[in-house]
């Protein structure tokens, strides 16, 4: 297939480049499951577009990053927790854990807690600051998940919260990689 698109990349929006990717990866290469394909970068393009907007509007304005925010968000459904577990529950690498807790920490959000039986294990805990500073701010976060939602029907939520818990718990049988692995 050598079949040139008469298209300007150049003006495609974040969000439509899924689209012609799509249709450019046929066109370049015979044998690619072009479905498989659409479908993960379309997910990939989605949840980055979603994540930068919460990112963008409540995050960085509230003071953290997305990565602090889910480090933060852990602590305040789990409680205390060896940093170990809350990198992976947050989907951090625990250098990553480790390092943003330090700024956390310095921000009064966080404390780092030696183990009184190995000084080398360290858990994590919000502060009273952190804790009301999460309660705060996951009321503006969930505001905007809901106007995200808003878009999709009831019937379509409850089908892309199915496909995506499906694909989520096919990671262990597809033997997927993950972070903290």
């Amino acid at each position: 297939m050598t079949e040139e698109l008469e298209i300007d990349v150049a003006d495609l929006a974040f969000e439509s480049f899924a689209a012609y990717a799509h249709e450019r990866t046929g066109a370049l290469l015979d044998g690619v499951d072009l479905e498989a394909a659409r479908l993960i970068l379309t997910l990939h393009r989605a949840a980055s577009t979603v994540v930068y907007d919460l990112e963008s509007t409540v995050h960085r304005p509230a003071g953290w990053s997305w990565s602090g925010f889910r480090l933060l968000y852990v602590l305040w459904i789990a409680g205390p927790l060896e940093a170990r577990h809350a990198a992976r529950l947050a989907g951090l690498s625990r250098q990553s854990a480790s390092t943003l807790s330090k700024t956390l920490e310095r921000e009064g959000l966080l404390r780092r807690i030696p183990s009184a039986e190995d000084r080398r294990l360290i858990s994590y805990d919000l502060t009273p600051q952190g804790r009301a500073r999460v309660d705060e701010v996951y009321l503006e976060h969930n505001a905007r998940e809901r106007l995200w939602a808003e878009v999709l029907t009831e019937e379509e939520r409850s089908t892309v919260i199915t496909a995506l818990s499906k694909l989520l718990d096919a990671a262990e049988r597809l033997d997927v990689r993950r972070r903290n692995d």
